[in-house]
């Protein structure tokens, strides 16, 4: 079964736009525990909607997982994990955090609550409400 998910993104860093122009990146970069703990749990077949930090914070695109979690070729630590992710499509229209504290069917949501954590879950319900507000 399918699992969404939610990867945090700084723009300046590495954007939606990069990963359409790249069609497939490494998702690197995670050090929370609580963020690896979920990034551990993701796999080839999930979705994740692509979200941007800084002056954005909105919801821009989707990207689907395409591996499972794998020890960060790049770091000296098998506890720092990375996935693969593909762009997939970008939203009608982004999905800022304003709209989604301002909105009651999120007051459960993980970005609601810790909107600095880099990796979370998106319920299925959660998810397709998203898509509604985005017009996607």
């Amino acid at each position: 079964m399918a699992q969404y998910w939610l990867l945090k993104s700084e723009p300046r860093d590495y954007s939606y736009e990069d990963l359409e122009r790249d069609q497939r990146t490494v998702w690197d970069g995670v050090a929370n525990r609580l963020a690896l703990k979920y990034l551990n749990q993701m796999g080839p077949g999930d979705q994740a909607f692509i979200y941007h930090t800084g002056r954005i914070r909105a919801i821009i695109g989707i990207a689907d997982v395409v591996s499972s979690p794998y020890p960060d070729p790049e770091k000296d630590d098998p506890t720092l994990t990375v996935v693969d992710v593909e762009a997939r499509k970008r939203l009608a229209r982004p999905v800022t955090l304003k709209e989604v504290k301002a909105d009651s069917r999120f007051s459960g949501f993980i970005l609601a609550r810790l909107p600095r954590l880099s990796v979370m879950p998106v319920s299925e319900t959660e998810w397709a409400q998203l898509l509604e507000i985005s017009g996607t």
